[in-house]
């Protein structure tokens, strides 16, 4: 049975979502709307000179909750310098995929200007990145109550339904440029782990039925050869042990993945309840943007 303190963290972790102000990030956070329990960053990016002009430039909207809200300047940097992409983020935190869903009117955490549709129908991107933890606990309205606690099948099942929808506005409102969308696959739950592997294999399914993508970027956060396996910390990387601050425990070759008292988010600085990009270096954040990164960049237009 879980126990109150399990539950009380887990609303914590996903109310709050994301990190506090910006003071020693590697790109400062731009203005955001003051939206109860959400906030909106747009990022156009400039081409970057270092990149390789063999690569065509993409155009990539970043759309998710939490996590994509702690991610979403790393990835922005990662996107620019590697493949001098365009890029523009606008998650939410606490969000599920129906709430990017157009026709979910106040049922939904994120507004009409930033559905899925929307976004996709303004900005002509090549690439629609959705990054989802899969909120299973019923925080967002749009679920219509719906947990995985209380009925795990209907969760999967409404959730199968969303991501097709979701799908299916994504490619109508790109018309005759209909976007690649690329799934990302989270890493490791330690209180549900079942429940995110699934959530993973919808994905899967989705972007095979679709002809889209998967960016498997919790693999990149989890064991070698124990994909579902929940840690704290892990090895070191080369590139970690080569950048400065990434490898966060140098003399023991580990790094952190997690805060202490926050299973669920990379961000090494602790949540507020006013989500912003995360504001200093975290290598499992760095580590899902690397990976989201390479996909999008051996994945052709749609």
């Amino acid at each position: 049975m879980r126990t109150p303190w399990i539950v009380g963290l887990v609303t914590a972790v996903l109310l709050l979502g994301a990190c506090s102000d910006p003071t020693d990030g590697p790109e400062t956070a731009p203005p955001t709307p003051d939206v109860s329990r959400a906030a909106t960053t747009h990022q156009r990016a400039q081409s970057s000179p270092s990149a390789s002009p063999a690569v065509v430039a993409p155009r990539v909207l970043y759309l998710g909750d939490s996590l994509a809200m702690e991610a979403q300047q790393v990835l922005g940097q990662e996107l620019r310098r590697d493949l001098r992409a365009s890029y523009t983020s606008a998650p939410y935190s606490g969000t599920t995929p129906c709430d990017y869903l157009e026709g979910t009117g106040k049922k939904s955490l994120v507004p009409d200007r930033d559905k899925a549709a929307a976004l996709v129908r303004a900005l002509h991107p090549d690439f629609v990145v959705l990054q989802f933890w899969g909120n299973a606990w019923g925080y967002t309205w749009c679920m219509d109550g719906i947990t995985h606690a209380a009925s795990p099948q209907k969760y999967f099942s409404r959730y199968r339904a969303d991501l097709r929808r979701l799908t299916e506005q994504i490619a109508m409102a790109g018309g005759g440029h209909r976007p690649r969308i690329v799934w990302v696959a989270q890493g490791p739950d330690p209180i549900t782990p079942d429940r995110v592997r699934r959530v993973n294999e919808l994905y899967e399914e989705q972007a095979a039925a679709s002809d889209d993508a998967v960016a498997d970027a919790g693999a990149t956060v989890a064991p070698a050869g124990s994909r579902y396996s929940w840690v704290q910390y892990l090895p070191c990387t080369s590139y970690e042990h080569e950048h400065p601050g990434y490898c966060t425990q140098p003399d023991r070759d580990r790094t952190a993945l997690h805060l202490d008292k926050d299973y669920l988010h990379f961000c090494l600085a602790p949540t507020t309840s006013k989500p912003k990009p995360c504001p200093v270096r975290s290598p499992g954040i760095l580590r899902i943007a690397r990976e989201i990164t390479r996909v999008i960049g051996r994945t052709p237009v749609g």
